[in-house]
């Protein structure tokens, strides 16, 4: 699981998330990473990874570059599988 510590000095998101009006502010990268971690590892989810975690972003107003979805996706995919 990421850790970005208290000061968030290595949170990729930290200065690249906008929150949208409407949007659920109680949901954070790191929140919904071990949703979708958990919900690999419950065989919920069968998609790209990095497509179900550009939808969640977008649905919580989240915004994040590519890469930086592409790495969390992968990390989800290497801590859901073991």
């Amino acid at each position: 699981m990421t850790d970005f510590g208290a000061d968030g000095a290595n949170d990729p998101f930290d200065s690249n998330d906008e929150i949208a009006a409407g949007a659920d502010p109680h949901e954070t990268p790191e929140s919904i990473a071990e949703d979708i971690r958990r919900e690999i590892q419950l065989g919920h989810v069968q998609d790209d990874v990095s497509h179900v975690l550009e939808e969640r972003f977008e649905e919580a107003g989240i915004e994040a570059r590519p890469e930086e979805v592409d790495d969390l996706a992968e990390e989800i995919e290497r801590d859901a599988s073991s």
